[in-house]
């Protein structure tokens, strides 16, 4: 009997040392390249760190590598996953069980190939003309590729593409090619999500035109005016076999890693909790880019506007009491 209870003295401290050691080690956030979901891992993370107590770092990769580190658990939570973009990889990584989907972050995305609504509309205030008042469908294209030259092959116009790393850039290529487009337009792969922002904002700037993939929500729609072409309704079958039709409303989770979530059931219930709007996320994004702010002030900026919101994540009042404490310091 002393030894059976000398066993299991042993054995609680050596559980409560792993417990210990979980909980001593830092929470890492999946941070993908473009700023929604950095913004949102500062928000989650703002919180972990000072309702928590918890330590907390971001590891930045793309899609499908980032996936496979959120299975192996070299990175415990993404706060934005775009299930729809990569449905196969999304699929198989579910069935495997290494990785739990805790709801949606906002409600389902709009994405697809944009054009500055000045383009169609022209701006009075700008002196800009309308140069394209017919386009309003991705076949309208053909009829004003001149618009959009490819400075580097004025015989096409330019698709500005996602970087290649993304899945959904092989989806706008597979368009292109099945909208018949390829022959008048090149498919531009921009180097990051970063320099595919940066491509339609000096357009934008300089009230040129441009054609560009994007998606919502971010910090460039937040501020500009861009009108999304029409292309027709999404088919999964059609979506599967040529992509030429409508991107699916894509999908978008808070998903963490199973055995991360197990042992701490209390950041889990906060996650469940944490949803916001496309209004919201955009309007955030926007206030980073006017006031040129980084992702963790913006993030700051977000709770102190919506306490509201962020209240309601949060299920213990001693959490909620040590981030309200934190944001007015």
């Amino acid at each position: 009997m002393k030894k059976l209870s000398v066993l299991l003295t042993l054995v609680f401290v050596m559980l409560s040392a792993v417990i210990a050691h979980a909980a001593d080690k830092p929470v890492v956030f999946l941070d993908f390249s473009w700023e929604s979901a950095q913004f949102h891992n500062r928000v989650a993370g703002f919180i972990l760190e000072n309702g928590f107590e918890r330590d907390v770092d971001y590891s930045f990769a793309e899609e499908i590598p980032g996936m496979l580190g959120l299975e192996r658990g070299d990175v415990d939570i993404a706060m934005e996953t775009w299930a729809d973009n990569m449905p196969e990889v999304w699929k198989e990584t579910i069935e495997r069980g290494k990785i739990v989907n805790l709801g949606k972050n906002f409600p389902d995305a709009p994405q697809g190939w944009y054009v500055p609504t000045y383009v169609i509309e022209g701006d009075a205030e700008r002196g800009i003309e309308p140069l394209a008042p017919d386009l309003k469908t991705v076949q309208d294209l053909r009829k004003y590729w001149k618009l959009f030259k490819d400075p580097e092959d004025e015989s096409k116009g330019r698709l500005y593409n996602g970087p290649s790393g993304w899945v959904v850039s092989v989806k706008n290529e597979e368009k292109l090619k099945a909208y018949g487009l390829d022959d008048v337009f090149n498919n531009f792969y921009s180097g990051s999500g970063s320099a595919l922002a940066t491509a339609i904002t000096a357009a934008y700037e300089k009230g040129e035109p441009v054609l560009a993939y994007y998606w919502e929500p971010t910090p460039l729609l937040g501020l500009f005016d861009m009108t999304k072409l029409e292309e027709p309704v999404y088919d999964a079958d059609t979506w599967a076999e040529t992509s030429a039709c409508a991107f699916p409303a894509c999908r978008v989770f808070v998903v963490a890693n199973r055995e991360f979530i197990d042992d701490n059931p209390d950041i889990g219930a906060f996650l469940k909790n944490y949803a916001t709007t496309l209004e919201q996320t955009n309007s955030a994004l926007a206030y980073m880019e006017k006031n040129k702010v980084d992702v963790e002030a913006a993030a700051v900026q977000f709770l102190k506007s919506n306490p509201e919101l962020w209240k309601s994540w949060i299920d213990d009042p001693a959490v909620t009491a040590r981030v309200e404490s934190a944001l007015q310091q």
